[in-house]
């Protein structure tokens, strides 16, 4: 009598566990796509706030436009000079992508119908 209650119950949990379309491994997965994806949202949504609060400050302002254009598009005054200043990470990210840039096979820049053989 014992064993019987043993296999319903290792019936059951092997049913649960692998092998009903609800089982336990898929809600796992489900759980952590979940927590992911709302630290994501939560994350973003705080992105947004502050692109809000920052493009309502160059709406407004004159002064706030003009510093954002001067150091996001180094726009400059015609009798002015622009110095770049760059930090050793920032060095080394320009390095890796013109190193990138350099191994990529270059495009075909001829004319169209123009031969090869000039």
């Amino acid at each position: 009598m014992k064993n019987r209650y043993i296999i319903t119950l290792a019936i059951f949990l092997i049913w649960v566990i692998l092998i009903d379309p609800n089982n336990l491994i898929s809600r796992v997965r489900d759980l952590r796509t979940r927590n992911r994806l709302v630290r994501e949202k939560e994350f973003y949504m705080g992105r947004i706030e502050e692109d809000r609060r920052k493009l309502n400050e160059l709406r407004t302002s004159n002064e706030n436009l003009e510093k954002f254009a001067r150091e996001q598009y180094l726009m400059k005054k015609p009798d002015e000079d622009l110095f770049i200043i760059v930090t050793p990470g920032e060095e080394r990210k320009i390095r890796r992508d013109r190193k990138v840039s350099k191994t990529a096979k270059p495009a075909d820049r001829r004319a169209p119908g123009s031969s090869k053989n000039r």
